[in-house]
């Protein structure tokens, strides 16, 4: 091996800041992810709404990239984006999806699966709204997201049309091909990083009757 490579196998965490009982729980699932994610936020962590996403085409292919929670309610998780993306065709051939939060600086992971479906135009339309305008004109750049382009220069040249079409004083209307998607999460697990890697896995399963049964997993 090289000097200056990095031995991968010998990079090592221990995890010391604690653990979580069954009784440590919220019955709701949901509550419980919501108080995760304040204290996060509270911890000043780098965008702790940011998510794995994955998905699997119909042929069995996964793929999978990061995105942002963008909302959080009984329902479920609500995050936007290109609907003619790898992730938006995806999910239109399969509605199956799992999510994965990390917030190493607290030794936690949630790992969340579920299926997603397209929320209501009204309340991609309203998000939209609530957007930057640099943002909302990115929206409408790439029109196939993930589709190859030329150059970089393509992009910079499109955003400069937009700006011209949409001026920022003007209302950018929301694409067609854009908005939002909710994920009905069917099961939760919470993660806390331990020592000697007895890590704590704690799993809520929704039931047949549609309530939650909580089940811990093995490290």
């Amino acid at each position: 091996m090289n000097r200056e490579e990095t031995d991968i196998a010998a990079l090592r965490q221990n995890y010391t800041r604690g653990g979580i009982d069954r009784e440590d729980l919220l019955p709701d699932p949901i509550a419980q992810f919501r108080i995760w994610m304040e204290e996060s936020v509270a911890a000043g962590l780098l965008e702790p709404n940011a998510m794995s996403l994955a998905t699997v085409s119909a042929d069995g292919l996964p793929s999978i990239r990061t995105v942002l929670l963008k909302g959080l309610d009984e329902r479920g998780f609500r995050f936007f984006t290109n609907y003619r993306s790898q992730k938006g065709r995806d999910l239109a051939e399969t509605g199956n999806a799992a999510v994965s939060f990390l917030w190493k600086e607290l030794e936690r992971q949630v790992n969340i699966q579920g299926r997603v479906r397209k929320i209501s135009r009204e309340e991609s339309e309203l998000y939209f709204r609530s957007r930057p305008y640099a943002s909302q004109i990115g929206a409408w750049v790439s029109e196939v997201q993930s589709g190859e382009i030329p150059s970089r220069c393509y992009l910079e040249e499109r955003e400069d049309l937009l700006r011209t079409q949409f001026p920022e004083d003007s209302v950018v209307p929301l694409p067609e091909f854009w908005g939002g998607y909710l994920l009905e999460p069917v099961s939760l697990e919470f993660w806390q990083g331990r020592e000697s890697r007895l890590h704590d896995r704690l799993r809520y399963q929704k039931a047949s009757d549609g309530l939650w049964k909580v089940a811990r997993l093995s490290s």
